[in-house]
């Protein structure tokens, strides 16, 4: 069979999952019944919530992963559509979706769950990526299999790479040193150097990419590449979630790569588009538009 080529700006590569979030008043005790005055549901997943950001930011992504021919999954599938993200490569199972639930505090902080079950890796092959042409692939490393041979083959293809390493597992170990831009959580980069100081740990993540950032949530993030080292802190806003402030900081860089921005309005950009997903409760419900990201930079640069 032959496929004409689509050509797409971003293709993310990982996991999706469906989210649901209550926002709950304080973190539950041993044995309290608890209630919630608010429960937010959308589709998630880091890699599928950073080809949103891409969509909402007015490019064109593309997602690859996995999704269950379930209840779950056909409203993942609908919401992924719906915002304009190309669903041609996901593969669709009998195993069901993945279930990510998010226990949200006033201040913004939250709680993980995440529930896989016995849905398992994609194998190797089992999408068939021959008929896109990315300028960017950032992964997640939730899908080990069919995302290294797409990183080991990219820089030959002129492809710009990412990994957004939130923790240490099979499929960021793999890609850890494949990537041309490694971004990691401060977990990861903890654990998987053994170092508690983070100008240690960057240090050690410098031996396996040529450009690393640790973010470092609130404090804002470190960056050391072939041509220095830094620190830019964090937008301050009224914070109600900051689920998928992450997955929004990735989906952003990649479009900056993609207009070649140069290094400080690349990470001003992408910071600013994780800072405003803070402000809405639930993930993908977050994730803002490329004009009230627009709005957002100019009101910070009236009040320098």
């Amino acid at each position: 069979m032959s496929y004409n080529k689509i050509e797409i700006d971003v293709l993310c590569v990982g996991v999706s999952s469906y989210d649901l979030t209550f926002l709950l008043s304080h973190h539950p005790q041993p044995d309290e019944k608890i209630f919630s005055n608010s429960l937010t549901e959308c589709g998630g997943g880091p890699a599928a919530n950073a080809a949103v950001t891409v969509s909402k930011l007015g490019f064109k992504s593309a997602f690859a992963g996995y999704i269950g021919n379930d209840f779950y999954g056909k409203k993942h599938l609908q919401d992924l559509k719906s915002t304009g993200v190309l669903t041609d490569l996901i593969v669709i199972g009998d195993e069901p979706t993945p279930i990510s639930v998010s226990l949200v505090k006033p201040n913004g902080q939250r709680s993980l769950i995440n529930y896989r079950g016995k849905t398992d890796y994609l194998k190797e092959n089992s999408v068939d990526f021959s008929h896109i042409e990315p300028r960017v692939i950032l992964f997640d490393g939730h899908e080990p299999d069919i995302s290294l041979p797409l990183a080991k083959t990219a820089s030959s293809r002129g492809i710009k790479t990412i990994l957004d390493a939130g923790s240490v597992h099979k499929g960021t170990k793999a890609l850890v040193d494949q990537v041309d831009y490694l971004i990691c959580s401060e977990k990861f980069a903890r654990n998987f150097t053994g170092e508690m100081n983070e100008e240690s740990a960057i240090k050690k993540l410098f031996k396996y990419s040529s450009n690393v950032i640790i973010t470092l949530g609130e404090r804002g993030l470190i960056w050391k590449n072939l041509f220095g080292e830094g620190r830019r802190t964090a937008f301050k806003v009224d914070s109600c979630d900051t689920t998928g402030a992450g997955d929004a900081f990735h989906g952003a860089f990649a479009v900056c790569l993609v207009c070649n921005n140069d290094w400080e309005k690349t990470l001003e950009y992408s910071s600013a588009v994780a800072a405003i997903c803070c402000k809405r409760v639930g993930a993908r419900t977050g994730i803002p538009k490329k004009e009230e990201v627009e709005k957002f930079l100019l009101k910070q640069s009236e009040a320098k």
